[in-house]
C-alpha cells in the first residue's frame, strides 16, 4: 500500500450533493475535482504528508484527485 491512499478517505461523489468548501483551507489547483472553482477545498477533510517532511517543499496533498475533462 502507498504512504496515502486518499480514495479511501475522500470517497465522495460530488453529484449527490452540493460541495461545501472546508474552513481555512485555500487551494490554487484548479485540476483537482474538490477544488469549487473559487481557491476553496470542498473534500471531507484533507490529509497532507508524508509525515517524514521536514520543509514545506517536502509536503503534498493526498487528497488530490485530478479533474477528467
Amino acid at each position: 500500500m502507498a504512504l496515502f491512499e486518499p480514495t479511501e478517505y475522500f470517497n465522495v461523489d460530488i453529484k449527490d450533493k452540493p460541495p461545501k468548501h472546508i474552513r481555512g483551507i485555500v487551494c490554487d489547483v484548479k485540476n483537482c475535482v474538490y477544488h469549487d472553482g473559487d481557491n476553496f477545498c470542498t473534500a471531507n477533510r484533507v490529509s497532507i504528508g508524508p509525515s517524514y517532511a521536514t520543509n514545506s517543499r517536502d509536503t503534498l496533498c493526498a487528497t488530490f484527485r485530478q479533474r477528467t475533462l
